[in-house]
């Protein structure tokens, strides 16, 4: 398992995101040398945990329970296959595009440690947005993302350092709650009957999922 790209945006102009300013981040590209993870402050605040990555829309990205997403190659190659055209790496928007790791099986509260000092956790999975369909220019692209369940995997900081293509990722704690990425994102989008399983994961939970699903339970309980 490792890293094949570190990914980062530069603030664009666009016409399709309903951001303020009317620019994006979402387009990333492989950066050449190391780059410098650190926990970027709480949402609507901090942005992405990658030194030089543009989060433009504070509103919906960025923030420590969404300081890094990974996307994996074997995905992004499904994808190709679907649609029939090249899918580099970074144009999901992803930070890190990751080789022989099932993202989709991840646990939430799972620990990667990449490289030599940076240690991250799983917190959910990524929902498709109207930006990110107009990036891609794919016709129904949120309603096949969301069928397809290949969300990759959003991440917070637990250790900061510096991260480059090539290192290795080890998973170093596997909860034993069972509650998956894939669980996670069928519970806050298809699935909302799921939201009561998630508790199982507690403060590992990105805090907006974790909020939804006590909000279900004593719904469920009242």
């Amino acid at each position: 398992m490792k890293v094949l790209s570190v990914n980062l945006g530069r603030r664009q102009p666009v016409v399709y995101t309903d951001q303020p300013d009317g620019v994006t981040g979402i387009d990333k590209r492989p950066a050449d040398g190391p780059v410098r993870v650190t926990a970027p402050g709480p949402k609507g605040v901090g942005a992405s945990a990658l030194a030089g990555d543009a989060v433009c829309d504070l509103r919906h990205h960025g923030g420590d329970d969404q300081a890094v997403y990974a996307y994996a190659r074997e995905d992004l190659d499904a994808w190709e296959r679907e649609t029939g055209r090249a899918l580099a790496n970074g144009c999901f928007g992803e930070n890190l595009t990751t080789d022989g790791l099932d993202l989709s099986g991840a646990l939430i509260g799972e620990r990667w440690r990449i490289g030599a000092e940076v240690v991250l956790e799983v917190t959910s999975g990524r929902i498709p947005c109207r930006t990110f369909q107009g990036h891609l220019g794919e016709r129904g692209w949120v309603k096949r993302f969301t069928q397809k369940g290949a969300t990759g995997a959003y991440l917070r900081v637990i250790e900061p350092g510096e991260l480059r293509a090539g290192d290795p990722i080890e998973i170093v704690h596997r909860p034993d709650h069972g509650v998956t990425v894939a669980m996670q994102f069928r519970a806050v989008t298809t699935e909302r009957e799921l939201l009561p399983r998630l508790l199982a994961a507690g403060e590992a939970l990105h805090a907006e999922t974790l909020a939804a699903a006590r909000k279900y339970a004593a719904r469920q309980e009242g």
